[in-house]
Formats: C-alpha cells, sequence, structure tokens
C-alpha cells in the first residue's frame, strides 16, 4: 500500500510560481509511473504530468513549457513546479502512483488558486 500527501497548493496571481510536493509513504523507485493530475470544477480530472520509474516524461500540451515534474528518490517525494501560471490552471491537483504490483494510489488533492 502506499499513502501520498501532497502540499504547496494555495493562491496565486497569473503570471507566478508554485511547487507542489507529494510524499509517498514508502520507496518511489520502484513505482511503475508517478503522476499529477488536476480537476477544475465542473470538469474531468485530466493528466497534467507523469514520471516513469525509467525517469521518462509526459506533458499535457497545455502545461508543457510552464510546468516541471520531477522526483526526489531519497525523500520519497514527487514535485510539480508550475510557472507562468494562468487562471485556466486553477483546479485541485492530484498526485498518483501507479504500479502493477502494488495497484493505483491517490492523495487527497490540494487546492491551486490563479486568479488577481
Amino acid at each position: 500500500q502506499v499513502q501520498l500527501v501532497e502540499s504547496g497548493g494555495g493562491l496565486v496571481q497569473p503570471g507566478g510560481s508554485l511547487r507542489l510536493s507529494c510524499t509517498a509513504s514508502r520507496n518511489i523507485f520502484s513505482i511503475n509511473v508517478m503522476a499529477w493530475y488536476r480537476q477544475a470544477p465542473g470538469k474531468t480530472r485530466e493528466l497534467v504530468a507523469s514520471i516513469t520509474s525509467r525517469a521518462s516524461i509526459d506533458y499535457a500540451d497545455s502545461v508543457k513549457g510552464r510546468f516541471t515534474i520531477s522526483r526526489d528518490i531519497v525523500k520519497n517525494t514527487l514535485y510539480l513546479q508550475m510557472n507562468s501560471l494562468k487562471p485556466e490552471d486553477t483546479a485541485v491537483y492530484y498526485c498518483n502512483a501507479q504500479s502493477p504490483s502494488l495497484g493505483d494510489y491517490w492523495g487527497q488533492g490540494t487546492q491551486v488558486t490563479v486568479s488577481s
């Protein structure tokens, strides 16, 4: 089993930056895929960025060039650096971990609000 705890959300003005963190209860090196998703009010949850155990990274087109996903294996933590934030980035951001041997796990979510 894996417990995921997100932090780092908050209110930021357009053009600003935030860094989200997701700390796992176990070693993340062997987890096949870790990812950040987001869900805005009235919309379906969407994939923002993902990183595999081999460090292969993908981004949604809407965040390419602005967001950076990374991980610290020693700290068992996944990060999402978000720059040049836009109002349309406002959503609850969720951390996800997927592994055939462990299953599919979600964090509780952290609110990101981009507004002036």
